[in-house]
C-alpha cells in the first residue's frame, strides 16, 4: 500500500503554489493552498483511501517546504479527510457514504437552528452585513470561480452564525462545517451550481429579514440537503 501511494505522488508532475488573494481580500498562505489541492484531490478519489501523504513527497512535489506541508496534513486531519497515525505516518481516511450522509444531515439541522435564531436575533446592521455579503456573491456567479465564490459562501453562513447570537451553537456549526466543508467546496465545480446556490440563499435571506424564522429554517435545511445532493452529483460525473 505504501509503495502504490508514493508511486500515486511521484507520477504527477510538479505543482508551483503561489499564495493567493482571498475573497475577503488577505492572503492564502502556501498551507491553505496546499490544504484546498490536497482535499479536492482526496474527495475526487485522485488520492484513494489508504494511500500515504509522505511529507517529503509533497513537499517535493509542491516545491515547498516541509512546514507548510505539515500544516496542510493538520488541516486535512481536522477535516477527517486523512488519518494521523502516531509514529506512523498520515493515510488518506474518506468518510463512508453512511457516514457523510450523518455529517450532512448534521449540518442541515445546526444551521436551520442557526438561521431560525437569526430571524430572531440578528440586529439591524447584521441584516444589513448579510445582505451584502450576498449580493458580493450575486457578482461572482458571473466571474464564474468556484474557490472566491466557496470563500465568499464562508463569510454568508458565518455571518448567519453569529446573527443567531448563541456561541455554543456557533461553536457546533463550525466544527461541523469544518468537517463536511471540503465536500460542500466540490459541489461549486458542477454546471450552473453557483446561481442555483445563490437563488437558494435568497429564500434564506428574505425570509431572515422578514423575521420569519421557520421559513428561515425550513429555507436553509432544504439548501444544505441541496448541497449534499449536489455533492454526490458531482462524484458521480468523475
Amino acid at each position: 500500500m505504501a509503495d502504490h501511494g508514493s508511486a500515486i505522488a511521484e507520477e504527477r508532475p510538479p505543482v508551483r503554489l503561489q499564495p493567493s488573494v482571498s475573497a475577503s481580500g488577505s492572503r492564502r498562505t502556501l498551507a491553505e493552498e496546499l490544504h484546498s489541492h490536497l482535499a479536492d484531490e482526496i474527495v475526487r478519489g485522485l488520492l484513494v483511501p489508504g494511500a500515504p501523504l509522505d511529507e517529503m513527497e509533497l513537499a517535493r512535489r509542491f516545491q515547498v517546504s516541509r512546514t507548510p506541508v505539515r500544516e496542510a496534513i493538520r488541516q486535512l486531519a481536522a477535516n477527517g479527510l486523512i488519518e494521523a497515525r502516531a509514529h506512523r505516518g498520515a493515510v488518506v481516511a474518506r468518510p463512508s457514504e453512511a457516514r457523510l450522509a450523518d455529517m450532512f444531515e448534521a449540518m442541515a439541522e445546526l444551521e436551520a437552528l442557526c438561521a431560525r435564531l437569526a430571524a430572531e436575533r440578528m440586529t439591524a446592521v447584521e441584516r444589513h452585513g448579510l445582505e451584502n455579503v450576498h449580493e458580493t456573491m450575486r457578482g461572482l456567479i458571473h466571474v464564474g470561480d468556484p474557490q472566491r465564490f466557496h470563500e465568499t459562501n464562508e463569510a454568508f453562513h458565518g455571518t448567519i452564525y453569529a446573527g443567531a447570537h448563541n456561541t455554543y451553537l456557533g461553536e457546533l456549526t463550525i466544527a461541523t462545517r469544518t468537517r463536511v466543508q471540503p465536500y460542500r467546496r466540490a459541489q461549486f465545480r458542477n454546471l450552473g451550481r453557483l446561481s442555483k446556490s445563490h437563488m437558494e440563499h435568497d429564500k434564506v435571506v428574505q425570509a431572515i429579514l422578514r423575521g420569519d424564522r421557520d421559513q428561515a429554517s425550513s429555507a436553509m435545511y432544504a439548501h444544505i440537503l441541496t448541497v449534499r445532493d449536489e455533492f454526490e452529483l458531482y462524484i458521480g460525473s468523475l
